[in-house]
């Protein structure tokens, strides 16, 4: 029997997915590079990681770092070289959500959201996010740039803030809400892989909502919110990244348990 790949920690979903030459005449498909790959390259060539400390970070041995290391050096040498498209999807990951102490060094800004939030949460507070832009329910999950997040005690809202997503788009932004310990979320279009992944983190969703966002969270206290059971994002089909996680855990083709 195989033995089962450890899931690799990857604290910074890559925010550009795929790579072209200005000129690709020969119409090369991509290589592609795994997102646990990628992560290599951005911890050890451009965080000045040692290999043993990517290791660690990646909470897996120092040989299946360098073999990793390795293979992505490879794969982006021939792109460069060789004028072929550079794609990064799949692989063996799991999506960091701050509660690790080593994530401080990365520069892992989702380290800072949870030390922040977790100490301002109290033990019988509801946090309810909202995707958010001036004011009102931003529609698309994946672009969101903003999350509003109420606390809640007793049915009544103790205080609210907004909070940038650092430029996280798609799968990571499950990682964002996980760190911000967000109970619930209210949006309006999702598609089916940030649901699976707000399911995996026990984040309840509340999409195909539109409005202003205070009145929107009120009428959610009130028990009268109007929202679709049956949400999905028209923009998922034709975005690259959102289906590549489900809950923490990547979707290549192996699936971390």
């Amino acid at each position: 029997m195989p033995r089962h790949k450890k899931c690799r920690k990857i604290c910074d979903f890559p925010h550009t997915l795929e790579f072209y030459p200005a000129q690709n005449e020969n119409n090369n498909p991509p290589i592609t590079m795994t997102i646990d790959e990628y992560e290599t390259i951005r911890l050890i060539d451009k965080e000045g990681f040692s290999q043993e400390e990517c290791s660690e970070f990646m909470d897996v041995a120092r040989t299946t770092i360098q073999k990793i290391y390795e293979n992505a050096r490879k794969k982006l040498a021939t792109a460069i070289v060789d004028g072929i498209p550079l794609k990064i999807d799949g692989g063996d990951f799991s999506l960091c959500d701050g509660n690790n102490k080593k994530c401080e060094c990365s520069g892992c800004y989702k380290f800072a959201f949870n030390q922040k939030y977790t100490y301002k949460k109290g033990e019988n507070t509801m946090r309810i996010a909202v995707t958010y832009e001036n004011g009102q329910i931003f529609q698309h999950f994946g672009h969101t740039e903003t999350f509003k997040i109420y606390d809640v005690e007793n049915n009544q809202i103790t205080s609210s803030e907004v909070v940038s997503t650092n430029g996280s788009g798609h799968g990571a932004l499950a990682g964002v809400l996980t760190a911000l310990k967000a109970d619930v979320l209210i949006c309006g279009g999702i598609g089916g892989g940030a649901q699976t992944a707000l399911a995996a983190a026990g984040i309840k969703l509340y999409g195909g909502v539109s409005g202003s966002a205070d009145e929107v969270v009120n009428a959610f206290l009130a028990g009268n919110l109007n929202f679709n059971p049956d949400v999905h994002c028209s923009h998922h089909d034709h975005e690259h990244g959102e289906g590549h996680t489900c809950g923490d855990h990547g979707c290549g083709s192996h699936h971390c348990k």
